[in-house]
Protein backbone atom coordinates (compact mmCIF):
# COMPACT_ATOMS: atom_id res chain seq x y z
CA UNK A 1 0.00 0.00 0.00
CA UNK A 2 1.30 3.43 -0.77
CA UNK A 3 0.02 6.44 0.51
CA UNK A 4 -0.60 9.93 -1.40
CA UNK A 5 -1.44 13.30 -0.15
CA UNK A 6 -4.47 15.43 -1.42
CA UNK A 7 -3.58 18.64 -3.04
CA UNK A 8 -5.58 21.84 -3.03
CA UNK A 9 -5.49 23.80 -6.27
CA UNK A 10 -7.27 26.94 -6.72
CA UNK A 11 -8.59 26.93 -9.83
CA UNK A 12 -10.35 30.29 -10.82
CA UNK A 13 -12.08 33.04 -9.11
CA UNK A 14 -15.61 34.81 -9.91
CA UNK A 15 -17.13 37.70 -8.23
CA UNK A 16 -14.63 37.14 -5.44
CA UNK A 17 -15.53 33.75 -4.95
CA UNK A 18 -12.34 31.25 -5.07
CA UNK A 19 -13.30 27.66 -6.47
CA UNK A 20 -10.54 25.14 -5.80
CA UNK A 21 -9.96 21.65 -7.32
CA UNK A 22 -8.50 18.61 -5.73
CA UNK A 23 -5.86 16.30 -6.86
CA UNK A 24 -3.89 13.64 -6.00
CA UNK A 25 -0.67 11.73 -8.13
CA UNK A 26 -1.19 7.95 -8.36
CA UNK A 27 2.47 6.40 -8.48
CA UNK A 28 2.93 4.63 -12.06
CA UNK A 29 3.41 1.54 -10.46
CA UNK A 30 -0.19 1.73 -9.06
CA UNK A 31 -1.52 2.61 -12.35
CA UNK A 32 0.03 -0.47 -14.00
CA UNK A 33 -1.14 -2.79 -11.30
CA UNK A 34 -4.33 -1.76 -12.31
CA UNK A 35 -4.27 -1.78 -16.23
CA UNK A 36 -5.13 2.09 -15.97
CA UNK A 37 -3.22 4.95 -18.50
CA UNK A 38 -3.53 8.59 -19.25
CA UNK A 39 -6.47 9.21 -20.58
CA UNK A 40 -8.69 6.68 -19.45
CA UNK A 41 -12.49 7.52 -18.29
CA UNK A 42 -12.52 6.12 -15.21
CA UNK A 43 -15.68 6.32 -12.42
CA UNK A 44 -15.41 7.23 -9.36
CA UNK A 45 -17.08 6.12 -6.04
CA UNK A 46 -17.37 7.70 -2.70
CA UNK A 47 -18.32 6.70 0.50
CA UNK A 48 -17.19 8.03 3.92
CA UNK A 49 -13.63 7.27 4.36
CA UNK A 50 -13.26 5.73 0.54
CA UNK A 51 -12.65 6.48 -2.84
CA UNK A 52 -12.35 4.30 -5.47
CA UNK A 53 -11.52 4.76 -9.24
CA UNK A 54 -12.92 2.40 -11.86
CA UNK A 55 -13.12 1.82 -15.70
CA UNK A 56 -16.63 2.24 -16.44
CA UNK A 57 -18.16 -1.33 -17.39
CA UNK A 58 -19.48 -0.25 -20.74
CA UNK A 59 -16.59 1.55 -21.70
CA UNK A 60 -15.16 0.74 -25.47
CA UNK A 61 -11.87 -0.91 -25.72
Amino acid sequence: MKEVKILKEKSREYKGTAYYKYKINLPETMLSIAGFKAGDILEIIASRGSIQLRKPENQEK
